[in-house]
């Protein structure tokens, strides 16, 4: 860093907010400015599973199938959010890039309008079809009786989820990360509020059980997109400002933004879809087994979200500085941030090794849940370094609107590898539900291999959006 980014004057930048080119200067600082405030906005987003899961496994190994296998689908929901962002953060990162603010104002405009009509649809489905969804899953009757209410209230509200990610996407894209992170801030803190209330009826709330966790994240997210709106509409001074002008309906924008997303949402439903596919492979072994995974996969997620704001920053990064037509520094910008979080992911994964039973016992006292949990984490963790230079390689493909090389990556490494590998792996060599834990330290360990391969040959710098 240059003498006037010391180390604390960046943090101070980053957590404040900053005004300054992403196209010009020390590109380490540029990577602290945006990720810290975008590690912060994911820890926070990792916070409502793992606040969940927390509360809900007082209830039982069965309260915890029920969010797990709502979760497996909902990660569906989940993968047309980030979708959509995709397609809002390389568009209006592009634009900013170019110095075009109207540009992109009008873009964030036209995702907006995507993401109403997407979330109604989906909220009609999942309303409808959630008890067939249960039994698809593998659920056991008496998970499918309880979970209804919690599985049919998270669908139904699904369009909180989507303007979480899509909104905060439009504000990355600019470069205003720390508006991303207090919005996460705000959700998450009424969240962990009103989770133990609803849950198990302190005071003058009710008692609803594992529904109550529903509705308790449901009101969190809600708090956090209308801060967010408020914020994108009405705040003056910002790096993006949408007026009414902005809202005038352009069919041709629509349908360039509809090509970028689609592509992004079939690529996460690619991967997160599996994640659906290797519960049902984890059924077989009965409630217990899908508890301890999913407690496991919690506080896996836990730690590679934050992750995840690091290649988000990246993505930025590549998407305005190739606006800026600046290649060769999008490309700098990328090795640096894949470095630094394959060093600080390969250090999670030493600490997983040697604490995972005590990380997973914080979840559940159950030994049963616990061995599976423990399993879970001690074996994944092996994959974490890799985890942390795939991330940043697939997201950077998208931050330049590349969004085919990645769904690609995702369909032949997860589907026709990985969870081929992890049925084998469980059933024909009787490893059991340890068999799907190596199965996904394996995949995304060939997943970031590939992906580096295929960035170093560098056909995203030439991609017009």
């Amino acid at each position: 860093m240059a003498a006037d980014d010391s180390f604390w004057s960046v943090l101070k930048e980053a957590v404040r907010g900053s005004n300054r080119d992403f196209t010009e200067g020390s590109i380490l600082a540029a990577i602290v400015i945006l990720a810290v405030p975008m590690i912060l906005e994911m820890a926070m987003e990792s916070l409502f599973a793992i606040v969940d899961i927390f509360f809900v496994a007082k209830l039982g190994a069965e309260a915890v199938a029920i969010v797990g296998l709502t979760e497996s689908v909902l990660a569906l929901i989940y993968a047309v959010a980030i979708g959509l962002s995709i397609g809002a953060t390389a568009t209006v990162a592009r634009r900013i890039g170019e110095k075009d603010p109207e540009g992109a104002a009008r873009a964030a405009t036209h995702v907006i309008y995507l993401g109403l009509l997407v979330s109604v649809v989906m909220g009609v489905i999942g309303v409808v079809a959630a008890p067939q969804i249960f039994s698809l899953l593998g659920a056991e009757p008496q998970v499918i009786e309880q979970g209804l209410p919690f599985m049919r209230i998270m669908y139904g509200t699904n369009g909180v989820i989507v303007f979480l990610f899509l909104l905060n996407a439009i504000f990355r894209g600019a470069g205003d990360a720390a508006i991303a992170m207090r919005v996460l801030m705000l959700a998450n803190g009424l969240n962990i509020i009103l989770d133990p209330l609803l849950i198990f009826g302190v005071w003058i709330f009710p008692e609803w059980g594992v529904t109550g966790a529903a509705v308790a994240t449901v009101i969190g997210r809600a708090a956090g997109v209308a801060y967010a709106a408020w914020a994108l509409f009405f705040r003056q001074g910002g790096r993006i400002e949408i007026h009414s002008r902005h809202w005038r309906f352009d069919p041709k924008l629509l349908r360039s933004l509809t090509r970028l997303s689609s592509t992004a949402v079939l690529q996460f439903l690619i991967g997160t879809a599996s994640w659906s596919g290797l519960v049902r492979v984890i059924a077989g072994f009965g409630s217990v087994a899908i508890a301890g995974y999913q407690i496991g996969l919690r506080v896996i997620v836990f730690v590679l979200l934050p992750a995840v704001g690091l290649a988000n920053a990246a993505a930025t990064l590549v998407g305005q500085n190739l606006g800026a037509g600046k290649p060769e520094r999008a490309e700098r910008s990328v090795w640096v941030a894949s470095a630094i979080n394959a060093v600080l992911l390969g250090l999670a994964g030493i600490v997983f090794l040697f604490y995972s039973r005590e990380m997973a016992g914080i979840f559940s006292s159950d030994p049963a849940v616990l061995d599976y949990a423990s399993d879970c984490l001690y074996i994944v963790a092996f994959g974490y370094a890799f985890y942390g230079l795939g991330m940043v390689m697939e997201t950077s493909f998208n931050g330049a609107g590349d969004t085919v090389t990645p769904t690609y990556l995702n369909l032949f490494v997860f589907w026709l590898f990985e969870i081929p590998l992890a049925y084998v792996l469980a059933y024909r060599f009787d490893m059991g539900p340890q068999g799907v834990f190596w199965a996904i330290t394996i995949a995304f360990s060939v997943l970031a291999v590939v992906s580096a391969l295929l960035f170093r040959r560098g056909a995203w710098k030439r991609k017009v959006i």
